[in-house]
């Protein structure tokens, strides 16, 4: 299995803002887990722009250990890499994720992750861990059937109806999507997921393949970029506001997402905002809202 170096583990550990490499606790775990999610946004950039990267180890790492993001499999897969490569006991699943007004699924468009931890007593325990959902749980959850509160959201964990011996991850009714099915089986590489990755970032069919989008979650709030439309759920309740120009549009991307757009030149990113601009301009023709163009 591909591990990290130490050097590598320390440059990883450095973009998490984390110092120390230590012992593979359940208290190390929480922490890298939420580093994790703050810094990589969930994002389709890359497949947005016709540059998606491969999700093979040997690229997903190199891609966020200089700063860039991608989508579950580049997430999930180069964070199950950290986690191995520092003690950790980390299993790979096939798993399918339920969109709004679908129904549920195992069809490997998700790489589920669970991790086993020794308690106190000794005993080892499964850990539900998510980096590559955008606003999927903030901290690892236990694989233990009830419902969890992370505010903003509640999420509940629950049998799989796909897969008996699986388990499922339902998210908040405000969320981007319906739940996760996992299917309990471990799977030793990403071959399953290959002719699905390639689907999803090369196919005109893929729901993401003109679609400027992020996600990101920290403590309180989930946050979605999509186009020139930001939405931030917290306690308060859902917020929408329209970006009108390309310095906010900048800045919203630097500052709530962490992506600097830094693989692409000026000129590149001048045509990215103008792409993303007429869509949403074509957007809101379609739903008959003003132009501020």
């Amino acid at each position: 299995m591909y591990t990290l170096s130490t050097t590598e583990i320390q440059m990883y550990l450095k973009q998490l803002g984390i110092e120390d490499i230590q012992p593979p606790t359940l208290t190390y775990l929480c922490q890298l887990h939420q580093a994790h999610i703050q810094r990589f946004s969930w994002q389709t950039v890359d497949i947005f722009t016709g540059h998606p990267a491969s999700i093979d180890l040997e690229q997903s790492i190199p891609l966020l250990l200089s700063g860039r993001s991608g989508y579950c499999f580049h997430l999930n897969g180069a964070f199950s890499t950290l986690l191995r490569s520092l003690g950790y006991q980390v299993d790979w699943h096939r798993a399918g994720v339920q969109p709004l007004g679908t129904e549920p699924r195992i069809n490997s468009f998700h790489l589920g992750l669970t991790v086993h931890i020794e308690d106190e007593q000794g005993i080892t325990q499964p850990w539900i861990i998510d980096v590559g959902l955008g606003d999927m749980p903030y901290t690892p959850l236990p694989l233990s059937y009830g419902a969890y509160a992370q505010s903003p959201f509640q999420y509940q964990v629950a049998a799989s109806s796909i897969d008996p011996k699986g388990w499922r991850l339902e998210h908040d009714a405000r969320a981007s999507i319906v739940g996760v099915d996992i299917d309990h089986q471990v799977v030793s590489d990403l071959e399953p997921f290959q002719a699905n990755h390639e689907f999803y970032s090369r196919s005109a069919q893929s729901p993401w393949f003109d679609v400027f989008l992020l996600r990101q979650r920290d403590e309180h709030a989930s946050h979605e970029l999509r186009g020139c439309m930001l939405k931030t759920i917290d306690v308060t309740g859902v917020q929408h506001t329209e970006i009108t120009n390309q310095k906010d549009w900048i800045d919203q991307l630097h500052d709530v997402f962490g992506e600097s757009l830094s693989r692409y030149s000026a000129v590149e990113k001048d045509d990215i905002w103008k792409r993303v601009q007429q869509a949403h301009e074509q957007w809101k023709q379609t739903k008959g809202l003003p132009s501020y163009s």
